[in-house]
């Protein structure tokens, strides 16, 4: 969720600096249907007690591995456009915390605290682990409870949230930055 905040700010900065939506929107992205077949795989491992069902841990761990392969292909195919490349890194880092922690995100009790979350065990795709392997990839941060959208997040999200501010704002092609272009095209 705390793309969104990101995502929204892209979306400030970018018409504040004269872009538009028409150019967000004609943006070429190649396979965006990758990014909707990523997202129904999270869903149906991680349903979040919206939808009336749950899915067994093996299953819900493979699904979501398999959604980050399927990002991971979405990023490629898209490397031209510019913050992309902090996309994919994001993905990365993330990727490697999940996957020395036993395809589960661990998330600090720090963070948990700021966010307002507690729980002992595992809760959608992250799990409270008191010694987790690459400490400083995990969720260690916590969005404030009492702001939108609060949760834990890690060093890779926000990479993932600066690639995606980058890319909205590159791709809304602000009259600002297309007057800095010829200088730095020297």
């Amino acid at each position: 969720m705390v793309f969104l905040n990101f995502a929204a700010l892209g979306v400030l900065c970018g018409l504040l600096l004269g872009g538009s939506f028409a150019a967000l929107g004609a943006m070429p992205v190649r396979r965006l249907w990758l990014a909707y077949a990523a997202i129904v795989l999270q869903v149906a491992a991680f349903p979040s007690g919206v939808f009336p069902w749950s899915t067994p841990d093996d299953v819900a761990r493979g699904l979501w591995l398999a959604s980050y392969a399927i990002l991971l292909a979405l990023v490629f195919f898209n490397r031209r456009f510019v913050g992309v490349g902090l996309v994919g890194l994001g993905i990365v880092s993330n990727l490697t915390a999940i996957l020395a922690n036993g395809g589960l995100m661990p998330a600090t009790n720090h963070a948990l605290r700021a966010a307002g979350s507690t729980y002992s065990g595992v809760h959608n795709n992250s799990v409270r682990l008191v010694h987790p392997h690459v400490a400083w990839l995990v969720d260690r941060f916590g969005w404030p409870q009492w702001l939108p959208l609060a949760n834990v997040f890690s060093v890779g999200d926000v990479i993932i949230g600066v690639g995606l501010l980058v890319l909205i704002v590159g791709g809304m092609r602000p009259r600002a930055l297309a007057r800095l272009r010829p200088a730095f095209s020297r």
